[in-house]
């Protein structure tokens, strides 16, 4: 199994929690929720039941219909599964909990009889099919799961030494020298293709193929295309998701539905669409805010995002997926460093990646200059100390930054810091620190 930072994460809630609460583990198919959860229940438990709800039994799942009687379903569970359960020390997972939300409802019961530990795992938790019927119970904390970052990607990679010791370099803001830089974008780039689905990078660590790589991302993509129709039947979900590359290559100030749904205008039916495929956790929402500052969420416009995929490797391969691998220009492109600048927004849709990893929501802000009524764009904005640091990301070396200029010219006031992202070697300019793309994660 790869190391995940999230197993700190489990450990904390086992201490902190000791047993009053469930843990709910919400994230996309295939990032590694139930491996990284049995691997936690067989180092930190005497004994685990791990109830798979896709492939559970009908008399498994009616159990959890009546819980009046948790000493029936106990002993039931211990004999299904020929496990002995130890009170308070044995967890009992629920994977794929959607599947059963009479499961979901019963963890109210369950904690309070405080004999087990729960963790639930599960992709489309909440999508209103999977809770119309069920009360959601309060005694559940949600983590959230994400492919694997960068610094994981390295970890699985046998590195555990580049990421400490780029921190320091930030940390210090010293620069690394264009030689070192090249080498460290080489490697980031690799990531970027190979993404952080841990089958992908499996495939890529077992066969250092990328065509190999290619072919698991296709079916993780078809898996999502399953899924999406069963959420809507229409198939809108599927196109808006399958647009995604083209609406970022337009360079627009936001997803334009009317141009994927054949005209139809933005009202609450498709935002209802677009609400659920972002809770598919398969993609990523940064909305723009009318009013930069650190509340930006009171400010935010839910008819006027952009959509990003929550993982750049798949990204690659959805910007090509109706094409053989040999035509997608992004693998040689990328890895030779020669990405034209209509394929920038790859490295657009990593920093989205990296920022929503690290716990930020996204945002970002179009404005107009009243002088030259020049339109600009800011791509990310972070809120930090009561004040705001606006993100360029550029998918070059150039250290243009007419946006970030414009930006600071209206709210001055507000910024704490400036950041351009480029594919440059790290170094500060007056108040703007230029940071390659593999610092991103240190912001």
């Amino acid at each position: 199994m790869f190391k995940r930072k999230i197993y700190d994460k489990l450990n904390h809630w086992k201490a902190e929690s000791d047993g009053k609460t469930a843990l709910l583990i919400e994230g996309a198919r295939r990032v590694g929720k139930s491996t990284v959860v049995e691997e936690f229940a067989k180092n930190e438990y005497r004994s685990y039941i791990l109830i798979d709800f896709a492939m559970a039994s009908q008399t498994v799942k009616d159990l959890f219909k009546d819980v009046s009687d948790l000493n029936y379903i106990f002993l039931q569970l211990q004999l299904q599964y020929r496990v002995d359960l130890h009170e308070r020390n044995s967890l009992i997972i629920f994977d794929e909990v959607q599947l059963c939300p009479p499961a979901r409802q019963a963890i109210k019961a369950l904690v309070k009889d405080h004999r087990y530990d729960y963790i639930e795992t599960g992709s489309l938790i909440s999508i209103r099919q999977n809770v119309k019927d069920i009360l959601i119970p309060s005694e559940e904390r949600k983590l959230n799961m994400y492919p694997m970052d960068y610094e994981e990607f390295l970890w699985a990679l046998g590195d555990r030494s580049t990421i400490p010791l780029l921190n320091n370099v930030f940390q210090k803001q010293q620069s690394l020298g264009d030689q070192l830089n090249r080498k460290l974008m080489r490697d980031f780039r690799l990531y970027m293709l190979v993404g952080g689905m841990p089958q992908a990078v499996d495939e890529y660590i077992q066969t250092n193929n990328l065509r190999k790589v290619d072919m698991i991302k296709r079916d993780i993509l078809s898996l999502y295309e399953d899924d999406f129709h069963k959420i809507d039947s229409t198939g809108r979900i599927s196109q808006l998701f399958d647009a995604i590359p083209a609406q970022l290559n337009k360079h627009a100030v936001k997803y334009q539905i009317s141009s994927v749904l054949n005209h139809q205008r933005t009202d609450d039916t498709i935002l209802n669409l677009i609400a659920e495929l972002k809770d598919s956790k398969t993609v990523l929402a940064a909305y723009h805010t009318s009013d930069p500052n650190a509340g930006m969420a009171n400010s935010k416009d839910l008819s006027k995002f952009k959509l990003y995929l929550s993982d750049t490797g798949l990204f690659t391969t959805l910007a090509f997926k109706d094409k053989d691998f040999t035509e997608n220009i992004i693998y040689d492109k990328l890895l030779n460093d020669k990405l034209s600048s209509n394929l920038g927004y790859l490295y657009e849709n990593v920093i989205a990646q990296i920022l929503t990893a690290n716990g930020n929501d996204l945002f970002y802000h179009t404005f107009m200059n009243e002088k030259s009524r020049h339109n600009y764009e800011i791509d990310f904005l972070l809120a930090r100390k009561n004040k705001i640091c606006p993100i360029e990301v550029k998918s070059s070396g150039y250290r243009t930054h007419a946006s970030l200029d414009a930006f600071t010219e209206k709210f001055s006031d507000r910024i704490l810091q400036r950041y351009l992202i480029y594919t440059k070697d790290l170094r500060k300019e007056k108040d703007i620190l230029y940071l390659p793309a593999y610092m991103a994660s240190f912001l």
